[in-house]
């Protein structure tokens, strides 16, 4: 499947300006939403006058009583709402979801611990199966510390939104995006080459994009916390790498005729295909899956495919280097 530049540049937009408004939800400024709270927290959360037992799970996770008050009623409004033929709308930002455990987005949360259990696996696979001395492991080695952080963070603040999850989450995707744009011309070109011109390539790609991810942090933390930058930010890197993946793809084709050299552009057909879930935000099916969710499950199989591909290409090169010694 390919897309056309002028179709992907629509995506990114549209997904940017939906990223935008993420914070103007209806929910929380209907007026039965408000004077729900005012009244569950006034009967429910006054030290004084016995306030409701918070179970210990939800404690655990660090939920309050008029934190309470606000899920529940959530979940009030959008029953009525629902029943009167109307429809469901967001709150701060978020769908009303049905808590599991004290999670607030349970399947976001399960669909992110499984990306994490791909990136494992395949750290794991790569140990294995490529030698130590092969020069390319210790980028693949980074790609899955990086891609393990990223989907450890995208779970704790899917468990609970708090502002520290939040940047975490943020911050963790962002440093796991732009290593893999990194990571992506040092193979496509093999920069890991010993030669003078691709050492000196090397350090001063090394030096940028530790520069841009500093500015970025920079810019979010102590500038302003922009949503739509944000999400620019990271599509417009994760495009790069993409055209560079493709391009590979079909070189590595065209030269070998492998069935593996086309395993980079499915993948990259794949991320481009469930991404476009983020333009379907609908309210979750039983409460429970969203469109966001169903993203996070769309990157597990790619990321199984592509340690699968990393491998494959790496006994190619080791096989090819060894005939060549030989020769």
């Amino acid at each position: 499947m390919m897309l056309r530049p002028s179709s992907l540049l629509a995506l990114v937009a549209v997904v940017c300006s939906l990223w935008g408004t993420v914070e103007a939800s209806l929910g929380d400024r209907l007026p039965e939403f408000r004077e729900c709270v005012q009244i569950c927290a006034r009967e429910n959360c006054d030290p004084n006058n016995n306030p409701t037992h918070i179970p210990f799970h939800h404690r655990l996770l660090l939920w309050t009583c008029p934190q309470e008050c606000d899920y529940t009623c959530q979940h009030i409004v959008t029953e009525r709402r629902v029943s009167r033929g109307e429809p469901i709308t967001q709150f701060h930002g978020k769908w009303p979801f049905v808590r599991v455990l004290g999670m607030q987005e349970p399947f976001s949360v399960l669909f992110s611990l499984g990306n994490l259990v791909a990136h494992q696996n395949g750290l794991t696979k790569i140990r294995h199966a490529i030698p130590a001395s092969y020069p390319l492991r210790r980028y693949y080695e980074l790609f899955a510390c990086f891609g393990i952080a990223t989907w450890v963070f995208s779970a704790l603040f899917h468990t609970r939104d708090f502002a520290v999850t939040e940047q975490l989450d943020y911050f963790a995707a962002g440093a796991g995006v732009l290593y893999g744009m990194y990571y992506t011309p040092i193979r496509v070109f093999r920069l890991d080459r010993p030669t003078p011109r691709r050492r000196s390539f090397l350090r001063l790609w090394t030096v940028t994009c530790c520069v841009m991810y500093a500015a970025h942090v920079a810019y979010l933390k102590l500038w302003r916390w922009n949503y739509t930058y944000n999400m620019a930010a990271n599509v417009a890197v994760g495009l790069i790498q993409n055209a560079l993946w493709s391009y590979f793809s079909w070189k590595k084709w065209t030269e070998s005729h492998r069935s593996w050299a086309i395993w980079p552009g499915v993948a990259v057909a794949w991320l481009m295909m469930v991404m476009s879930l983020e333009l379907l935000d609908f309210p979750p099916l039983w409460g429970a899956f969203d469109a966001h969710s169903l993203w996070h499950l769309g990157t597990i199989g790619p990321t199984i495919l592509w340690y699968n591909f990393m491998v494959k290409d790496s006994q190619e090169n080791i096989a090819n280097a060894t005939k060549e010694v030989k020769a």
